[in-house]
């Protein structure tokens, strides 16, 4: 029994190893840094104060948090709106001979970076773009609308990168789910409505809260979509470190801010766990 423990650990180590030097020492360098201050010519002195969380907590960046939560919010709750019909239908109603090719469209678009995608939303949404040219042409609008720079934009942008993951931890739910628990349910009276809220709903609880703590991290710590296509207009958290260390040269700040935006992630982890822990005692 004991040799066989110190071979498991051994088999571990090489990806503690790898946790170690890739995750935890940048985590514990950016702790470091964030108490440390910023010199003339944007290096980092080690002077050590808390003067960086101090001037985090200013009111001028309680805008940014609340914006970055509700983006990441409203990502997460469109997501689930949007990607739990598909991933319904991939998993009960797709033959299984189809079903690899469908999921293969999901996962499509990762075959290409998503700066060339938000790019390629760029280009449909300006003033001078696609969806304008298309409408101006079919006669619906005269001036060209403002769908770009704006905060619906960057919701699109987000809404569009995040989506296959929701739907990919979903259908791994949903593609278990008895469909015998259905018919009965349906046969002993229930409707749709109440079927759904009842039986499959709670049955593929760990795929949504799986799809909505993978949507809801890295939507919260977002800058690409919010770069791009809501200009300096809609700034997030994410902008806010990626400008503090790209081009303000203010890297203890930006470790500081980036080391608060760690405490909701946290708190989502700790919520998710929960929630698995007691459906698997339930059961």
């Amino acid at each position: 029994m004991r040799r066989s423990k110190i071979t498991c650990y051994l088999l571990l180590l090489p990806s503690y190893l790898c946790l170690g030097l890739l995750f935890l020492l940048p985590l514990g360098a950016l702790a470091l840094f964030s108490f440390a201050e910023r010199d003339t010519y944007g290096g980092v002195r080690h002077v050590y104060s808390f003067a960086n969380y101090l001037r985090a907590f200013e009111p001028l960046y309680f805008a940014i948090y609340a914006r970055s939560v509700a983006l990441a919010l409203l990502t997460t709750v469109l997501c689930l709106a949007l990607g739990y019909p598909v991933a319904y239908w991939l998993g009960q109603k797709v033959r299984p001979e189809k079903r690899n090719v469908l999921l293969a469209l999901v996962i499509l678009p990762f075959w290409t970076s998503l700066l060339i995608r938000m790019y390629a939303w760029i280009f449909l949404l300006q003033t001078e773009g696609m969806i304008n040219g298309l409408l101006q042409q079919m006669g619906l609008i005269r001036a060209p609308l403002h769908l770009l720079y704006n905060f619906p934009a960057v919701l699109l942008g987000q809404v569009y990168g995040e989506l296959p993951f929701m739907i990919l931890a979903l259908y791994a739910s949903i593609e278990k789910l008895d469909p015998s628990l259905v018919e009965a349910a349906q046969d002993l009276g229930a409707g749709r409505l109440k079927t759904l809220l009842k039986i499959t709903l709670p049955l593929t609880r760990p795929g949504i809260v799986a799809g909505s703590v993978l949507v809801f991290i890295p939507s919260l710590g977002a800058f690409l979509a919010p770069d791009l296509l809501g200009g300096a207009r809609t700034m997030t958290a994410g902008s806010l470190v990626q400008s503090q260390f790209a081009f303000v040269r203010d890297i203890p700040f930006g470790a500081a801010v980036s080391w608060l935006l760690t405490i909701p992630v946290l708190a989502v982890l700790l919520l998710a766990r929960g929630g698995s822990l007691q459906l698997g005692q339930a059961r």
